[in-house]
């Protein structure tokens, strides 16, 4: 055997016995080395084609171009404690309609072409959650749609954002520049994200001025009146109230104003600059927070960039999208220690906007609960319609369901929209014993749901008998289920203190002394669903019971005890 073929054998066993991730690593390193010229010469051919493929899907001949918007962000708090700073940040824009790649930066793929870019946009990231399947334009014409907006006003759309990077994606607000028929600016949809994971798009057309407050040059930080090019078009300028929990330092009163210079400035062909200012208004009419965001430099056109000028864009900016949140956490721990202002706690958020993504537990529950609440409104003797609208869960459909008179009869109806706005609600409705108990406290005390007409409320969840006895032939399901009526109890109210100030001042909670027996739900699912929906309700339930007692009620951690234990009981075994 030759010398070298031994070395190779020894060194091939060394690592099947002794190697590490990092031997596989170097090895591959190695190897891709060596065969250099084998492998480019791959990623060239591919790349080629791929180029082909993508220039042909990417021609748009409408206004605007995709770009990139180096841009600076400043704020500057004015009221009760000044505090002030400036970071650089990364905006991309897209013509609203434009699909493909723009040289190898930006990619919005809604055909699935498998375009890709470096900052990638995608459809189902935007406006109601999920369907990324309408693409932008149609999410869009869905939106303007649910406030009464014709679509067709606005058949141009500009979309600035924070794209996602390698898979990151936390953007705190996009605009939606919203153009006429003639090319000029008419509106602007500001979608703004907060830190729980809500969203609230407000809808802002170009008519009505508003005043304009402006920090002052002293509290301004630095950097802040960096020189940036104006264009001479009128920008939009609108007043709205508040009704969005977004910082902690801020309740949910008082007002913003936006100030917005249209960036594609004039018809359509300009190339920036953003220059954007909101203005916080507090419930007495006190200047609070002035906030921008404008262009640092010119805006980029990835597509007639250098491959050069292209590796050194991704060099300064790649890490910006990523530090976002952690310099927001930087300032909230400045303002809190610091500043010693008071934290607003976060309340359930209001009909008008969006509720986070449900967690595993809430999803699994969601279709459970819709279908419970469809039996409930069949089973109901009056002519009735109940339009359901669930939260949390994209693509989740709004579903009308309708009693059996109702299909019957279908004028006079009675018509109802039960809106969950939060989907904590799933989670918290298997704890209630009665269902009419459970609808009142979470309608009009916890406030995670909403009711268009609350009178029609007593004909769906008031019963007139009593849920049967636990009767199954399972003896699992009767277990299981006896466990869980044992273990029920009414949930904590999510009534909080407002600020961090009166948390000394919380009451105790009063301990409720009443039998449970099996809730009407428990009995539905025990008399209708089928035995894989049995066991995902009665393990859903009951963990988050468990939990109560054992995890801090939080069922990611029962989780983890519970591979605790499995490890501990398997070091016990081992002889």
């Amino acid at each position: 055997m030759p010398v070298h073929t031994l070395l190779q054998v020894i060194a091939l066993c060394y690592y099947l016995v002794f190697g590490t991730l990092g031997d596989a690593i170097l090895l591959a390193a190695w190897f891709l080395w060596t065969k250099r010229s084998l492998v480019l010469g791959l990623i060239e051919v591919g790349y080629t084609e791929i180029s082909v493929i993508v220039a042909a899907l990417s021609v748009w001949d409408g206004p605007g171009r995709p770009l990139l918007f180096p841009c600076r962000t400043t704020h500057a708090r004015l009221f009760p404690k000044k505090h002030s700073f400036v970071y650089s940040y990364l905006l991309v824009g897209i013509p609203v309609g434009w699909t493909g790649a723009a040289g190898g930066m930006i990619s919005n793929d809604e055909h699935g072409t498998r375009a890709s870019g470096w900052y990638k946009i995608d459809a189902a990231d935007y406006l109601e959650r999920g369907g990324g399947h309408l693409g932008l334009r149609g999410k869009l014409s869905a939106y303007l749609e649910s406030q009464g907006v014709d679509a067709s006003r606005y058949p141009y759309a500009y979309l600035v954002t924070a794209a996602k990077f390698l898979g990151y994606h936390f953007n705190p607000v996009s605009f939606w520049y919203l153009y006429s028929a003639d090319k000029s600016l008419a509106a602007v949809i500001l979608e703004v994200n907060n830190t729980f994971d809500e969203r609230r798009m407000y809808f802002l057309e170009t008519e009505d001025a508003t005043k304009s407050i402006e920090a002052p040059e002293d509290d301004s930080p630095e950097g802040a009146s960096r020189a940036c090019r104006f264009d001479d078009s009128k920008p939009l300028r609108r007043m709205w109230p508040k009704d969005f929990h977004v910082s902690p330092f801020n309740s949910r009163k008082g007002a913003y104003s936006l100030i917005a210079h249209d960036p594609l400035n004039p018809n359509m062909e300009g190339r920036g600059p953003i220059n954007n200012t909101i203005n916080l208004i507090s419930s007495k009419d006190h200047a609070k927070l002035v906030a921008r965001i404008f262009s640092d430099g010119d805006a980029i056109d990835p597509t007639k960039m250098s491959s050069l000028q292209k590796f050194r864009f991704l060099a300064s900016w790649w890490w910006v999208g990523f530090v976002t949140f952690p310099r927001i956490l930087k300032e909230a721990t400045l303002l809190f220690f610091q500043k010693k202002l008071h934290v607003w706690y976060r309340p359930e958020p209001l009909k008008t906007s969006i509720g986070r993504h449900a967690d595993k537990t809430e999803r699994r529950l969601e279709p459970l609960f819709r279908r419970y609440l469809k039996h409930l409104v069949e089973q109901s003797p009056g002519p009735l319609s109940v339009k359901y609208v669930p939260s949390g869960i994209a693509d989740a459909p709004v579903e009308i369901m309708m009693s059996a008179s109702a299909r019957e009869k279908p004028d006079p109806v009675d018509e109802m929209e039960f809106k969950v706005l939060t989907p904590v609600f799933y989670s918290r409705f298997v704890y209630y014993a009665h269902d009419f108990e459970a609808i009142f406290s979470e309608l009009n005390e916890n406030k995670t749901i909403w009711v268009s007409n609350p009178k029609l409320l007593p004909k769906l969840f008031i019963k007139k008998d009593p849920p049967l006895p636990l009767q199954t032939a399972s003896y699992l399901d009767y277990g299981v289920f006896t466990a869980i009526k044992n273990l029920r109890q009414r949930p904590e109210r999510l009534e909080r203190p407002l600020t961090s100030s009166q948390a000394g001042t919380a009451t105790h909670s009063l301990k409720d002394i009443r039998g449970f027996r099996l809730s009407s739900m428990d009995g539905y699912v025990l008399s209708h669903e089928d035995s894989e929906a049995r066991q995902v309700y009665r393990n859903s339930v009951l963990k988050l019971f468990i939990a109560d007692r054992i995890a801090l009620g939080n069922v990611d951690i029962l989780q983890l005890e519970h591979w605790i234990l499995r490890l501990l009981l398997a070091w016990v075994a081992m002889p």
